[in-house]
Order: C-alpha cells, then sequence, then structure tokens
C-alpha cells in the first residue's frame, strides 16, 4: 500500500510542477494537495495505520497525532500543511476565483518539503 501511494503522490507533485510551469495555479494547487495527501497515506501504511475507507480528515488526523505527536516522526510544522493545504484546493476547485502564482508556488514548495522528508522516512 505505502509504495502504491507514494508513487501516485510523486507523479502528481510532478504534475502539480508541471502546472505550475505552464500557469495553470489552479490546478497545480489542486495536485500539490493530492501528492502531499497520498504521501502521507503512504507514511501511515509504513507504520501499519490503515484504513478501508480512507478521507481526508481520517488522513489529516491520524497523520498529526501519530506520526507527529506520538511518534515524533516528523517535524511539528507538518500538522498545518495538510488542512491549509486542502483549503487552498478546496478554493482552486470551488472559488469562481483563480489561486495567485504565488499561492501555488507556497502549495507547491509545501509539497515538495512534505514528500522529500515522507520519502527519507520511508526508505
Amino acid at each position: 500500500m505505502k509504495t502504491e501511494f507514494f508513487y501516485k503522490a510523486k507523479e502528481n507533485l510532478n504534475v502539480a510542477q508541471w502546472c505550475f510551469d505552464k500557469g495553470f495555479y489552479d490546478a497545480c494547487a489542486n495536485r500539490a494537495y493530492y501528492a502531499v495527501l497520498q504521501a502521507s497515506i503512504a507514511a501511515l501504511a509504513d507504520k501499519g495505520i490503515t484504513r478501508d475507507k480512507i478521507d481526508h480528515k481520517w488522513v489529516q488526523a491520524e497523520f498529526s497525532s501519530k506520526l507527529i505527536h506520538s511518534r515524533k516522526i516528523y517535524p511539528a510544522k507538518l500538522k498545518s500543511y495538510l488542512p491549509e493545504m486542502q483549503s487552498i484546493r478546496n478554493y482552486a476547485d470551488y472559488s469562481d476565483e483563480n489561486v495567485t502564482r504565488k499561492k501555488a508556488f507556497e502549495q507547491l514548495s509545501m509539497a515538495k518539503e512534505m514528500l522529500s522528508l515522507i520519502e527519507k522516512e520511508l526508505k
């Protein structure tokens, strides 16, 4: 499970980067969030934390409580990444306004940082 989800995460990060480079900032924000969500699922699975029905709130809560607070595997600053990134993704997907280049860059940067940390732990 962890390998499949991390592969999806890397793919979405690459797509997010491509979208950013082409000026598709809403799509960049969307794909960056999903990259982080899928990497978080992989990180949880790596520690034996799985669930049949995966949803956003569960992943956010489990990653924060189990992998940041309880086991202290990841830095505390990552606690806010998933909810913040989902908020920007929701704005990109459901608002009649567009995500700015700056916001897309921030989203992409957070995704790169989080995937890098998770990848190091998975190896």
